[in-house]
C-alpha cells in the first residue's frame, strides 16, 4: 500500500518472519502505531485502529499470525468489484422535466375534488415552466407547454388544462386553500374574540395592582423624607 510507504513494507515483511508468537504481536501493536502517525489525519474516523491493522494483513500479505483486537479480513473480500448501478429504463418522454412530474400528474388524476385537482394542475404547470427554463434559455409559450402537459397526462386532465387555456392557472395551491378555509371558520366561529376578554382583563388587573404598588411606594418615600428631616434638625440643635 503506497500511503505507508516502503519502509512499513520491509517492516511487516520482517514481523512475519519471526518464529516467537509473542514478540511477533508486540512488533505488530509498534507497527499499527507508527502507521497511526503517520496518517494522523485519519483518526476522526469510526472504525480507524480497525482499518490500520486491515492494512497491516493486506500489506504482509495476509501471512500475518499475530493476536490482534480484530479478526483479518478476508481474501475475497480484497479486490471485490462493485454491484453494478443499473440505468433508469423509464421511457420519459419529456427527460427535462423528470420522473416527479409523472408522479404529480398521477397524484392529480386521483384527486376526487375538482377544485382541488384544478389547483394541483395549475401548480404543475407552473412548476414545469420553472423546469423548462432551466434547461431552456427561451420563455416557453403556455401553448406549449399545455400541449406538453395534455400529453403527459394521456388525457386524464383534459377539462383542467381546457380551463387553464382559456382562463390561465389559478394562484391558490390545494394545501394553501385548505389552510385558508380553516382559517375562516376559525374566524368565523369567534375564537380570536374569545381569546381576547381574558386578556383585557388581566391587563386591567395587572393596572390596578400596579396603582397599588405606586401608591405604596409614595407613602414609604414620604416617610423616608420626614425621617431625613429629623435627623437634620437634630444635628443643627448643639450648633445653635
Amino acid at each position: 500500500m503506497k500511503e505507508y510507504g516502503s519502509n512499513v513494507q520491509k517492516l511487516a515483511d520482517h514481523i512475519v518472519k519471526i518464529e516467537d508468537k509473542a514478540k511477533r504481536t508486540l512488533y505488530a501493536h509498534i507497527l499499527v502505531e507508527l502507521m497511526r502517525q503517520i496518517h494522523p489525519n485519519m483518526r476522526d474516523n469510526q472504525d480507524y485502529t480497525n482499518k490500520l491493522w486491515d492494512d497491516l494483513y493486506i500489506i504482509s500479505g495476509f501471512e500475518l499470525d499475530v493476536d490482534s483486537p480484530f479478526p483479518p479480513p478476508s481474501k475475497e473480500a480484497l479486490g471485490k468489484k462493485p454491484l453494478r448501478v443499473e440505468y433508469n429504463q423509464q421511457n420519459l418522454q419529456f427527460r427535462h422535466y423528470g420522473r416527479n412530474i409523472d408522479l404529480l400528474l398521477e397524484k392529480a388524476s386521483q384527486t376526487e375534488n375538482p377544485e382541488d385537482r384544478l389547483a394541483f394542475v395549475s401548480y404543475i404547470f407552473r412548476l414545469m415552466r420553472s423546469f423548462f427554463n432551466t434547461w431552456n434559455k427561451d420563455n416557453p409559450e403556455d401553448n406549449v407547454l399545455l400541449a406538453q402537459l395534455e400529453q403527459l397526462s394521456k388525457g386524464r386532465l383534459k377539462e383542467e388544462i381546457d380551463y387553464i387555456r382559456k382562463s390561465g392557472p389559478i394562484d391558490a395551491a390545494p394545501k394553501d386553500r385548505n389552510n385558508n378555509q380553516e382559517r375562516n371558520r376559525v374566524n368565523q366561529t369567534g375564537g380570536n374574540n374569545f381569546k381576547a376578554q381574558p386578556h383585557n382583563s388581566d391587563r386591567q388587573g395587572g393596572g390596578n395592582q400596579g396603582n397599588q404598588n405606586r401608591n405604596r411606594n409614595n407613602k414609604f418615600q414620604n416617610r423616608n423624607n420626614n425621617n431625613n428631616n429629623n435627623r437634620n434638625n437634630n444635628r443643627k440643635k448643639p450648633g445653635m
